[in-house]
């Protein structure tokens, strides 16, 4: 249920529900949720709100945020020796991927400790990213606030909108920013070398140097101010991101899955909104944004990338001419994994509607669970992409047709398997709900549950199944989305956890094994939904209410925070505000 959220506006979805998976975005119209980097999100859903509904965040995010694509094959990569060491940087490991006729290296970088992927095939599409770890410990903002500010101008590139003026006369096929609930992506594409060039220097620059750690103006534009036209007027808040916001809150579907998040994770980072609660935006100071960026964006808490055709020594030179002048320090920001509940819990919350909705069938309900503490295994995952195909994937699949079927609600929430953040989750419910039928939804999921656990699914649709997603491995088509970033944000999604970036890229030998257990009659489904799902003690049943006066209340409760604010003002510092 994670949300990701994209700051440029350019390209993209949905992603926290967001980004490309293993599998082709051709199913992700028939799903409901969000996943950025593994087998199983491959299959499920659009990519989050803004990137997010995620994004950041929005996945995504819910980041954030443009619906990822299934990476690409890249043409066959030119045999080059692999440097070793050059520019500040040591070889850690090399691997040749198969999967993407890929020679993936891993560097570290002597002084700060940072590391880079450097990718190298033939693919004329090369790409560049930047991640950095951003956890939070409140629901201000800050990262989704940073993210948009950075892109307002910098030590080399001054001007107000550095990235307004590229979108004008870059060559690029990529351009964006994507916030997560727990890491901010910075990635660019372009076909041209001079002008991939270009950009990294630009997203270097304006990550590492930004303007906004300097000027206020721009943390107030980008982030919230008061503002006040008229002294006999009522003062209002304002800003990019809390406009925003405000509007994400608006959104049942937004409120939905972000208390899904937080009922699902309430003692790590998760149960925080990194994309901004609007209620206590405006409580996030100047000081605490530049400490945030001080903190975090720094080589030592950095991942970078790199993609394509260009030559590859070059990338390491025009990482260390910006890395040089840091030095390493210790950056406290893993993610600290969310324990197991022993028992099921449900939650009610509510969420704002309308007069006109006053008794009409506009609850929210699903069965949530996080799927486990420790890491899955490739072939585990792929195993749950396909038991998620099959009941869920098309109209026809039983879990699906079974909910379609009941009468009990207008459509389809939550999608299934989500693997965006650091633990995998599982969602599925109604929504259009009548608030008195919201018991007869989570029986139905889980009678149904029970019972394909039990009988399983024909070997006609277990065949289907297997030809569709390997088909779609195999073709391993991104349509217009970069294949570099597809390959970056599947690697990311376990780089960042501390994890083997290398595994997630690799899955030929997982399937090959997840096939033979399906050729020898072993049932590898069963298992699954019960192990996961039936015997998981760690289940949330989630359940919105409308409430018409919710709105009202909360409209009523910022304006009496500005009223007080406004009154507390001298008339000298009002009508300066106003003239200024």
């Amino acid at each position: 249920m994670a949300q990701l959220r994209s700051g440029l506006g350019v390209a993209p979805g949905r992603m926290s529900q967001a980004a490309p998976s293993l599998i082709s975005r051709a199913f992700s119209s028939q799903r409901a949720g969000l996943s950025l980097r593994s087998f199983s999100g491959a299959l499920l859903k659009p990519a989050s709100q803004a990137l997010r509904p995620l994004t950041a965040s929005g996945l995504p995010r819910q980041l954030a945020h443009t619906r990822v694509y299934a990476v690409a094959a890249a043409p066959v990569v030119k045999q080059r020796e692999v440097v070793r060491e050059a520019h500040g940087f040591k070889l850690v490991r090399e691997q040749f991927v198969k999967e993407y006729d890929s020679t993936v290296l891993l560097y570290k970088h002597d002084k700060t400790g940072a590391e880079v992927i450097s990718v190298l095939n033939s693919d004329e599409n090369k790409t560049f990213g930047v991640v950095f770890r951003t956890p939070v410990d409140n629901s201000y903002g800050i990262p989704h606030i940073l993210e948009h500010s950075v892109l307002c101008g910098s030590r080399k590139y001054p001007i107000k909108e550095p990235f307004v003026e590229l979108m004008k006369g870059s060559l690029n096929t990529f351009l964006n920013a994507f916030t997560y609930p727990d890491r901010t992506c910075y990635p660019v594409a372009s076909t041209n070398l001079q002008d991939f060039y270009n950009l990294v220097d630009v997203y270097l620059d304006a990550v590492f140097h930004p303007r906004c750690i300097k000027d206020q103006r721009v943390f107030e534009q980008e982030g919230w101010h008061y503002e006040l036209d008229n002294p006999e007027e009522e003062m209002s808040y304002k800003g990019v991101v809390f406009n925003e916001m405000k509007g994400v809150y608006s959104q049942p579907d937004s409120v939905f899955y972000r208390g899904v998040q937080q009922a699902l994770f309430p003692d790590n980072t998760y149960r925080h909104d990194s994309g901004g609660d609007p209620t206590v935006i405006p409580q996030l100071t100047f000081e605490q944004f530049k400490e945030f960026h001080a903190k975090y964006y720094h080589p030592s808490n950095a991942r970078f990338w790199f993609y394509g055709d260009d030559e590859p020594t070059q990338r390491l030179k025009l990482l260390n001419e910006v890395l040089s002048e840091f030095e390493a320090r210790a950056v406290d920001s893993a993610v600290e994994t969310q324990p197991l509940h022993k028992a099921p819990r449900k939650v009610v919350q509510h969420y704002a509607a309308g007069d006109s909705e006053e008794g009409e069938q506009k609850a929210y309900v699903a069965v949530n669970w996080v799927l486990t503490d420790e890491p899955l295994s490739v072939e585990t995952e792929l195993g749950l992409a396909f038991l998620d195909y099959l009941m869920l994937g098309t109209n026809a699949a039983p879990l699906r047709k079974a909910l379609n079927d009941s009468g009990l609600g207008a459509a389809v929430i939550g999608g299934g398997m989500d693997d965006e953040l650091k633990q995998p989750v599982w969602s599925l419910g109604l929504k259009g709900v009548d608030p008195a039928n919201v018991d007869k939804v989570e029986a139905l999921v889980l009678e149904k549950l029970g019972e394909l656990s039990r009988t399983g699914f024909s070997a006609s649709a277990i065949e289907a199944a297997v030809n569709t997603i390997e088909f779609s491995l195999r073709e391993n088509n991104t349509g217009s989305f970069p294949r570099g970033l597809s390959l970056m944000l599947r690697a990311v999604g376990a780089w960042i956890y501390d994890r083997d970036p290398f595994q997630p890229i690799q899955w030929e030998e997982a399937l090959n094994s997840f096939k033979a257990k399906l050729a020898s009659g072993q049932d590898v489904f069963g298992p699954l939904i019960t192990k996961y799902l039936l015997n998981n003690t760690h289940k949330v049943t989630m359940v919105l209410l409308p409430d018409p006066e919710l709105g009202s209340k909360v409209e009523a409760e910022e304006k009496a925070q500005l009223s007080s604010v406004q009154a507390a003002l001298a008339k000298e510092q009002v009508e300066g505000g106003v003239a200024s």
